[in-house]
């Protein structure tokens, strides 16, 4: 039972957090102490936060109430807590709070240990601020968060201010946050003029009904929202900013923080301005199928470990916005069963995405901190260095790419079966050619990220260490190992227990607006059923079941025979295996480079360097990169145009009083005769 009631819980954490704060700055002086006391208090409120949220699920009742209240100006920050928001903060909890205490033991290294007091209260003001996001119930207090939210990020970012590379990467998220941050204000200004409020509840069931509007208010908070999730071709500054931030705050800006882009657009583009239209829903499918695709495509080239997962971030954003998209289109043809599996594969794949995500980058977190790289092609044979780090990656690993009985497995058959099934029970044309594309671009994502993650993988952690790093590298610490090990544990749990996830999300559901009686997906705790009259009923428990039994009886039939294991040197092509003859990461991404060069437009550099004799190579310098399509053809021109236009309006600043004189009496006759015109 909580020690208090859960209508007061999340102002009680916010100021516990606040407590912490001061606390850990009081003890600026002293590191170790200052690291628990922020990374523990932490951990603590986020619990509180979490059994808060989970109460509310239980009750099936929110919870509101005022956070800050200025008596003179009747300016009130109020939060409101439902079923979505609810489900939001349980996902933020289950991922802050392994990552709380991986910090206590990963910002004690060297490199980070003097900055303990700064990353703790700066990861405090982030985790609070995003819990206030999901919590805000007005405007005011939505925005006010969401800002914080953004400065805590970009500072923690440019942690290791004195790279060059973090601070580009800082700057450019700024940049393209309020970017964002710009288009979302004009919404909710738009709104707040129709609705004549501020607070959620009114200002989105008052939304226009008119339908230029509507379509205009769905581009400004698509875009505004979609920029926080890193959608395609928004998503430029998150394969920057995620790799150059500490990796432990990586794994909560993967995990969480692009996700609350994901609670805008369900929040309001999707069950926020009404039924939403059949081109919203087209748009979502259509940036997501995109994103899917193009994300994992990108991570396939890389070669740095963080930035790879980064990719991959881009790429569960889309297959996110596949389940959503395939929603809103069952809900514009009234197909509440349709609408019931796209959205709840949407919101249970927020789970998996931020469960396997944050393991995976705690994991690249160890690794960096045992060799001290990034680069993939400089690892190897780590699996015997540091076992329970690789097994957890291992896990990660197979989760993200869609093999059962993991949890990844579930939400994306869910997503598959959302267009399988609207399909079949539609007589749309246009359902009929995007849902076969939809699954299509679904299944190729998943082969691909597979494909990645077999390198990512195999060239990190088997073969032969290609450092001397690799190959000195050591175990993380039990303080690290221990949030891997849970976090692994919940990628099965959520995988064998997809039903009881689904009957979690059956009243997060129902309780959107607008959204009729959801459909009974749910077969039991460890079963999900579509609703099709064959292979309706899945139970990913049985795949894991198939494949244990499979090694049985091969392990068995092996013990029969009197089979003895031989060890025997690797074949090398005649000579001796050693780290410069394995296969490279670069190796194993050459075919799916050339089969995609259209995309990737590739460029090759050769350099063979010789001493005696051209006929004679001492050494072969080898680069090869792709060309960075959206920054190039996309960014730069809009770049130098902006340039160009503040160039040429630099003429208006002449350094003349009276210019500037003119120019306030031209705007006053301006405003003059423009109120005198409207009245």
């Amino acid at each position: 039972m909580m020690p208090f009631d859960s209508a007061n819980a999340l102002p009680v954490t916010l100021a516990f957090r606040l407590g912490v704060i001061a606390l850990t700055l009081a003890l600026s002086g002293r590191s170790r102490a200052a690291r628990r006391v922020a990374f523990v208090g932490s951990a603590m409120a986020s619990v509180v936060t979490g059994l808060m949220a989970a109460d509310v699920l239980r009750a099936g009742a929110g919870v509101d109430g005022v956070l800050l209240l200025h008596q003179a100006s009747g300016l009130a920050l109020v939060y409101a807590v439902d079923g979505l928001s609810a489900w939001f903060l349980i996902v933020l909890s289950v991922l802050a709070v392994p990552i709380a205490v991986y910090n206590l033991g990963y910002v004690a290294h060297p490199h980070l240990s003097g900055r303990s007091v700064f990353l703790g209260v700066t990861f405090n003001v982030l985790v609070g601020a995003v819990e206030t996001v999901f919590a805000a119930g007005d405007v005011i207090t939505f925005l006010c968060a969401w800002e914080l939210m953004t400065l805590a990020t970009a500072a923690l970012v440019v942690t290791e201010h004195e790279e060059r590379a973090s601070r580009r990467a800082a700057y450019l998220y700024l940049v393209m946050s309020h970017l964002g941050t710009g288009c979302l204000i004009a919404g909710f200004l738009a709104l707040a003029s129709a609705s004549e409020a501020l607070t959620f509840s009114t200002l989105l069931s008052h939304a226009p009904t008119d339908g230029s509007m509507r379509n205009v208010l769905f581009a400004l908070f698509f875009v505004g929202f979609g920029v926080k999730a890193g959608i395609v071709p928004l998503h430029v500054w998150l394969p920057e900013a995620h790799p150059a931030a500490p990796t432990s705050i990586s794994a909560f800006m993967s995990g969480v923080l692009i996700k609350t882009g994901i609670y805008g657009l369900v929040r309001v583009c999707a069950f926020g301005l009404g039924v939403p239209l059949l081109s919203w829903g087209v748009l979502v499918v259509v940036v997501g199928g995109l994103s899917a695709l193009l994300g994992v495509l990108y991570a396939l080239m890389q070669h740095d470990l963080k930035r790879l997962l980064a990719y991959h971030s881009i790429e569960n954003i889309g297959i996110i916005l596949l389940g959503l998209g395939a929603g809103m289109i069952g809900l514009t043809y009234g197909r509440s069963d349709v609408a019931t599996l796209g959205v709840s594969a949407s919101l249970y794949h927020v789970l998996n995405h931020a469960v396997f995500k944050g393991l995976l980058f705690l994991g690249a977190g160890g690794v960096v901190m045992a060799t001290g790289t990034r680069q993939i092609e400089r690892l190897g044979g780590l699996l015997h260095r540091m076992p329970w780090t690789g097994l957890c990656f291992l896990i990660g690993a197979l989760a993200i790419s869609g093999l059962p009985p993991l949890n990844g497995f579930a939400s994306e058959w869910l997503t598959f079966q959302a267009f399988l099934f609207g399909f079949r029970g539609s007589t749309e044309p246009l359902v009929h050619l995007l849902f076969p594309i939809g699954g299509a671009l679904l299944a190729l994502t998943t082969a691909l990220a597979a494909a990645c993650f077999v390198k990512a993988f195999g060239i990190s952690f088997l073969a032969l260490p290609r450092s001397r790093a690799a190959a000195e590298a050591h175990e993380s610490p039990a303080v690290m190992l221990a949030p891997q090990v849970c976090l692994a544990a919940l990628c099965l749990g959520l995988g064998v227990f997809p039903g009881f996830v689904l009957g979690t999300l059956n009243p997060v559901v129902a309780s959107l607006p607008g959204f009729p009686p959801p459909a009974d997906i749910a077969g039991g705790s460890m079963a999900m059923v579509s609703g099709l009259e064959s292979f309706d009923r899945v139970v990913p428990a049985m795949f894991g079941v198939a494949l244990m039994g499979g090694a049985v009886v091969a392990l068995l039939l092996t013990a029969r025979r009197g089979a003895t294991a031989r060890r025997v040197p690797t074949w090398g092509c005649g000579g001796e295996l050693t780290a410069r003859t394995e296969y490279t990461a670069t190796a194993f991404t050459k075919p799916l480079m050339l089969i995609f060069a259209a995309l990737y437009r590739p460029s090759r550099q050769v350099e063979a360097l010789t001493e005696v004799s051209p006929y004679f190579t001492r050494e072969v310098r080898y680069r090869s990169e792709i060309e960075p399509t959206f920054e190039r053809h996309v960014y730069e021109p809009l770049v130098r145009a902006v340039l160009r236009v503040a160039g040429g309006m630099k003429v208006l600043q002449a350094g003349s009083l009276h210019a500037y004189l003119g120019y306030v009496i031209a705007m006053v006759v301006t405003l003059v005769l423009f109120v005198w015109w409207t009245s």
